[in-house]
């Protein structure tokens, strides 16, 4: 009899210790990394981004910073150039800026909360909450949960999965279109869930004066190829190509006519000698290889030492995306 009741002692330990090691079903693993995450007052986490668009990859260094209840900064370095945008919200206002030209552009909006965003943990948990049709699944050491995300300014992308470990914290997202190919793919390294914050860490003046220094600016005054767009609306075509001289500068302006007009504009940008904001319609917009601004009917982003912007009454949001993304970084016949 002691034997027996040894036995199932330690059967009962067993099943104790097997139980305390985490192993979590869906709606244990959703209810605490909720709590885990909701809960915190801020947090700051480091990773990498991939971007793919057609045959080209983007790949960055992410730093995302929060701050409860409303403090975002997310550093966005594009690991090719060095080229570093900041996106950040605070109580005034959601700014992008591009210290190495000396400006930020200000923005009225819902950011973050309008649609995902693949480097943001309230994004991802609350795409995975409204998901009823979600999906589980137990593989080694880590969980996976795939659902839909919401992406209304770039509707190629469908779904997500996203990889978390026996301890909650979040190892990998990827983002896939309607084909299950993966085009934006966020790798987590490192997640603080107690950061400390100067006082001034969410301001507009400070994001700027801390950022790193490493790009090498490219600007010109002259612009010496210009690049047309790979993608044209079937029933449109060229028909007007206009150069202007700038105080600082040129500009291009090809006018594209038929049966769904748009008018791309190209510019060349310089550094500010002061801080200059700009004020700026629209939504920000991660675009292959920056932050851009999007609109209704409008498309703007700088890139290569060059400003861009496409502006069209007829095509939807997806085609000027589709028509900004062809406008190759190599210049191409008309």
């Amino acid at each position: 009899m002691k034997k027996i009741c040894l036995f199932l002692t330690a059967i009962l330990l067993t099943c104790i210790c097997l139980t305390g090691c985490g192993k979590y079903g869906e709606e244990d693993l959703l209810k605490d990394l909720y709590t885990k995450i909701t809960k915190t007052k801020a947090y700051q986490l480091e990773g990498k981004l991939e971007i793919v668009n057609n045959d080209d990859v983007y790949n960055y260094t992410v730093i995302t910073s929060y701050q409860k209840d409303n403090n975002y900064k997310v550093s966005l370095k594009n690991n090719a150039n060095n080229h570093e945008q900041i996106i950040l919200k605070n109580d005034t206002a959601v700014y992008v800026l591009t210290p190495s030209l000396n400006k930020s552009f200000k923005f009225q909006s819902d950011w973050p909360y309008n649609n995902s965003q693949i480097y943001l943990l309230e994004s991802i948990l609350e795409d995975l909450q409204n998901d009823k049709e979600r999906t589980f699944k137990e593989k080694k050491d880590t969980y996976v949960l795939t659902s839909n995300v919401n992406y209304p300014s770039n509707r190629k992308l469908k779904k997500q999965e996203v990889t978390i470990d026996k301890d909650l914290n979040l190892k990998t997202v990827k983002v896939f279109d309607d084909n299950n190919i993966p085009l934006m793919t966020m790798q987590f390294s490192k997640i603080d869930w107690k950061p400390k914050f100067k006082d001034d860490y969410f301001t507009l003046e400070d994001a700027m004066k801390t950022t790193s220094q490493e790009e090498e600016v490219r600007t010109t005054s002259v612009i010496e190829d210009v690049i047309y767009p790979l993608v044209i609306p079937e029933g449109t075509q060229l028909t007007g190509e206009d150069r202007v001289t700038k105080a600082d500068g040129e500009r291009v302006i090809l006018t594209f006519e038929g049966e769904k007009p748009f008018l791309l504009v190209e510019e060349t940008v310089n550094k500010e000698e002061e801080l200059t904001v700009i004020p700026t319609y629209g939504e920000p917009f991660q675009f292959m290889d920056t932050v851009g601004a999007l609109s209704t009917n409008s498309l703007s982003w700088i890139a290569n030492g060059m400003e861009y912007y496409l502006v069209s009454d007829v095509l939807n949001q997806d085609e000027l995306v589709e028509v900004a993304e062809s406008i190759s970084v190599i210049p191409t016949m008309k």
